[in-house]
């Protein structure tokens, strides 16, 4: 467990020096201190080997190891693009907490990928969502954060006891929670379905997967922009790899039966989330149906139940960190300089005065959208081609709807380029200059959205991370 314990380390290093610098000078140290203890938990997650302990609760793997570099980079920049958030008087005071949340949620993520029974899955589960609801929750002084902060508090615990509820019948079909135990004496009575239908729409909710999807834009929008762009990618995830290696490895003797939810989710998430992301006026509403369209990408990668689909769900993933924290660290200082008003329209003419962001942004955005020769092309076409080896018509099906909504989503992604560089205002945001943290985020998520495409060995090392 080097990754976990080298994270608790972490944590405990931050409570420390969160505590020895309340009120003292040295506190200007505390945010690049957490961003480099951050960047140095990418060592251990690389180095780890194969292991298991508690007698097999908890399983790591290759592929999971892989995952865990994944969601620690996209971590790191969270925490790199937060500076510009943190220099705000009302939240400075709070930097301590909001660094050790952070941590907290990625500790459960990190249990949650490596889990080889339900109940510790369970409680990483919980280990990321408790935090998250406080991060949500950050602006104390916003109504609407503090909305945001009990919608998904409330989706959080009733997800959590419908996939509780589920696991209780799988616990009573089978008399065991360990996954290896499950898949051996798994059979296909109808309580077995009904559990399995009910773990599939709690975890629904953490994907915010439609019909699942309805906290989404309020919880998005009402929360801190770091935070928000946090939940959207890092979040989600860690909870479709989770997703992915139950069903392969847990259900996989009942694919027929989970492919039919999938299809459904599939097709629903993606369609629902194109349509009224087209009609958003608010930036980071507009994300969230965005998010939840993405999501349907990402399950597409579940379709084929293989080594290739794992794969596929691990790229998209690392593609889809790097463009998403692009577009929110760009929301995220224009809010800063922009009196905290993040509608569509205030990017009108945004180029003629902040060019520079404005073609960061479009790079980002065509990466989401999926067109060449950005990371996101590449992204999009290894997931269409898992699920398309599965060899089904409907799996034919489902691939070829969500190659229609490529198109759809090219269209409500070219609306901000064309508020960007199209449309005049009579009032555009003023020309400013972003900060060192902001500009090394977006150089990082730039080099990611342009190299990892064409970098061929990045999809290898985790192909062959995913076949081990």
């Amino acid at each position: 467990m080097i990754p976990e314990a080298a994270l608790v380390a972490v944590l405990l290093i931050l409570f420390v020096a969160d505590f020895c610098s309340s009120k003292t000078a040295a506190r200007r140290w505390f945010h690049p201190l957490a961003v480099t203890l951050m960047a140095l938990q990418l060592l251990p997650c690389l180095l780890a080997e194969p292991a298991s302990a508690f007698g097999e609760m908890y399983v790591s793997t290759v592929a999971a190891n892989a995952m865990k570099v994944i969601l620690t980079g996209g971590t790191l920049i969270v925490l790199i693009m937060s500076r510009a958030w943190l220099n705000d008087e009302r939240v400075r005071k709070y930097e301590g907490e909001y660094n050790m949340l952070i941590v907290s949620t990625l500790l459960g993520m990190y249990m949650m990928v490596s889990s080889g029974h339900f109940l510790l899955f369970f409680l990483g589960l919980e280990m990321a969502s408790v935090p998250m609801a406080c991060l949500v929750a950050m602006n104390k002084w916003k109504k609407i954060s503090a909305e945001a902060g009990a919608k998904y508090v409330l989706m959080a615990v009733f997800s959590s006891g419908v996939m509780l509820y589920g696991l209780s019948f799988i616990y009573g079909s089978t008399t065991t929670l360990y996954f290896s135990d499950v898949a051996a004496q798994l059979v296909k009575s109808p309580m077995t379905i009904l559990g399995l239908v009910f773990f599939f729409a709690g975890l629904g909710f953490k994907l915010s997967l439609v019909p699942f999807h309805f906290w989404t834009a309020d919880t998005y929008q009402g929360a801190p922009t770091p935070v928000t762009g946090y939940l959207s990618v890092i979040s989600k995830g860690a909870a479709a790899f989770a997703l992915c290696t139950i069903f392969i490895h847990v259900f996989g003797s009942m694919i027929h039966h989970w492919e039919a939810l999938l299809y459904i989710a599939i097709v629903l998430s993606i369609t629902v989330g194109n349509l009224f992301a087209i009609r958003q006026s608010e930036l980071k509403r507009f994300m969230a149906f965005s998010s939840i369209s993405q999501a349907g990408y990402i399950m597409l990668a579940v379709v084929g139940a293989s080594a290739a689909g794992l794969t596929s769900l691990m790229y998209y993933t690392l593609i889809y960190v790097v463009a998403n924290m692009a577009v929110f660290t760009v929301i995220s200082v224009v809010e800063q300089n922009n009196g905290g008003k993040t509608e569509i329209d205030h990017y009108n003419g945004f180029y003629q005065t902040n060019p520079r962001l404005s073609f960061l942004m479009t790079l980002a955005l065509f990466s989401l959208a999926g067109i060449p020769p950005f990371a996101g092309m590449f992204s999009k076409f290894f997931v269409f081609m898992a699920a398309a080896e599965h060899g089904s018509v409907w799996a034919y099906a489902v691939v070829f709807i969500a190659l229609l909504n490529t198109v759809v989503s090219l269209y409500y992604y070219l609306l901000i380029v064309k508020a960007m560089y199209i449309k005049k205002s009579d009032n555009p945001l003023p020309a400013f200059r972003s900060d060192c943290s902001t500009r090394l985020a977006l150089a990082l998520c730039t080099v990611g959205i342009v190299l990892f495409g064409v970098c061929s060995f990045v999809y290898q090392w985790l192909f062959n991370a995913a076949s081990i």
